[in-house]
């Protein structure tokens, strides 16, 4: 069960990285592969058991994969240093922007939802 689920989750990156290569270089292909698998799976309306263990077997390993950039922000901490305030205003812009997009699309959807109410 356990190698179905992982030949599952092989095959979306396999056919995600081929679609990066032909037809779409800006997204990675990992990443085309897992909205691959999000549209296969909602098409599906279930995940199967095969791709549940894989998934959950595979979760355990996550902290792992934080490691990395920790390692690199401490090797690289000088020059995070020297633009210290250029990150800290870039994570604020975004920071800013991100919420007034997420409130508006918020209101959007309760007045959206408050028609719908209104209908019925």
């Amino acid at each position: 069960m356990l190698l179905r689920g992982l030949t599952w989750l092989v095959l979306f990156q396999l056919i995600g990285t081929a679609i990066n290569h032909l037809l779409l270089p800006v997204l990675p292909g990992p990443i085309i592969g897992l909205l691959l698998m999000l549209g296969y799976l909602v098409w599906r309306g279930e995940v199967g058991e095969p791709l549940s263990l894989a998934a959950s077997s595979l979760l355990r390993y996550l902290p792992l994969l934080l490691v990395p950039p920790a390692v690199g922000v401490m090797v690289y901490a000088k020059d995070i240093a020297a633009d210290f305030w250029a990150i800290v205003g870039a994570l604020v812009l975004s920071l800013v922007i991100a919420m007034g997009v997420v409130g508006v699309m918020m209101q959007k959807l309760v007045k959206r939802q408050a028609q719908r109410e209104d209908e019925q």
